[in-house]
């Protein structure tokens, strides 16, 4: 399958800049993944197509303020560090730049705060170790920044508005997008309605942005993820899904938690620990029956999940519709629900 099947011509215009006023008044687009039918609503409508029983999975990563800007230890120079995975107690996997003249041995000034590159990685990541009192996460918060999305140049929007209202578990480098719609009423309206709420974890890391560089989908490779989910989220949509209720995912991070968990019957486990699974068309879902996600971009592994669920045909129909109609694209754009 060639990697150009997942094209659509996006203006750039369409590109949020911003979230929406409030969380749940984004555009939602409908798509039906068995006839192709969409229709336009807003986000706070999602609840007329959850269900008593159905079961929305989230993913609480917390964003961490991942990007740090230094100086190198003895020239000056200015440097970006951008933490992508802990690799150990102080140990982090990083981008660096500029990378040519950041190699081991190499150190780094933050603020008070001293590191030392340690090893290079893979397509030319770092290891950086970090000398530091205190916890680590608090110190970030006084010394890096929220790292939005390259294509998010203009934003004026509080870093607030790049968490979920349910974040928790500390360790992404980049939200998952489509639950920044919900609010704490909408879902506590959805848990009035009798809809089970389940949450899984996956720090989102390099992995799920890099771009597609090969001609072929089947020739890309995935950076490995960490993820886990509790003994209490795998029992309870293991019922849901043993009641013939649906599984509502939210993001394709939530996704990949659940379809790498999963045995081959679809049934979960605790479990935590790495995956690199690429979810691609004819790929047959185990666990997902539904999808709550943003519009990703042309070409992109994630155009491709969604494209695994609803089909090409009806992903680029949709996709199409949505430009023609004006939708906001990307982490503060609009939404659209796949049933």
């Amino acid at each position: 399958m060639d990697v150009k099947d997942f094209y659509y011509h996006l203006p750039e215009e369409l590109i949020a800049q911003n979230p929406a006023d409030k969380r749940d008044c984004s555009r939602l687009l409908v798509t039906d993944k068995n006839t192709g039918r969409f229709e336009d609503r807003h986000f706070y409508d999602i609840i007329d197509y959850l269900n008593e029983g159905d079961c929305l999975v989230l993913n609480n990563t917390k964003v961490i303020s991942a990007r740090l800007y230094g100086k190198k230890a003895g020239t000056g120079a200015a440097c970006e560090v951008l933490l992508l995975r802990q690799r150990g107690l102080n140990k982090w996997e990083c981008l660096v730049r500029p990378g040519k003249k950041l190699r081991v041995g190499a150190k780094i000034e933050f603020e008070g705060v001293c590191a030392e590159i340690t090893d290079t990685l893979d397509d030319g990541e770092r290891e950086i170790t970090f000398d530091y009192d205190g916890d680590f996460y608090s110190l970030l918060d006084k010394i890096g920044n929220i790292p939005l999305p390259p294509y998010i140049t203009k934003s004026t929007a509080d870093k607030s508005r790049y968490q979920t209202v349910y974040a928790k578990t500390e360790g992404s480098a980049a939200a998952p997008t489509a639950g920044l719609h919900f609010t704490d009423e909408l879902l506590e309206k959805i848990r009035a309605k009798g809809v089970k709420i389940a949450f899984v974890t996956l720090h989102i890391g390099i992995g799920t942005f890099r771009p597609v560089k090969v001609d072929k989908v089947e020739d890309h490779v995935m950076h490995s993820e960490w993820y886990s989910i509790s003994k209490e989220s795998a029992e309870l949509i293991n019922s849901v899904k043993q009641s013939g209720k649906r599984v509502v995912a939210v993001g394709t991070t939530s996704v990949r938690v659940l379809e790498s968990a999963s045995d081959e019957k679809g049934l979960l486990k605790e479990k935590e620990g790495d995956t690199a699974i690429f979810i691609y068309p004819p790929y047959k879902f185990k666990v997902v029956d539904a999808l709550i996600t943003n519009f990703h971009l042309p070409e992109s592994t994630l155009i491709m999940l969604v494209s695994s669920l609803a089909g090409r045909e009806n992903i680029l129909r949709a996709y199409n519709h949505a430009v023609e109609e004006r939708y906001r694209f990307f982490s503060f754009g609009d939404a659209m629900l796949i049933l």
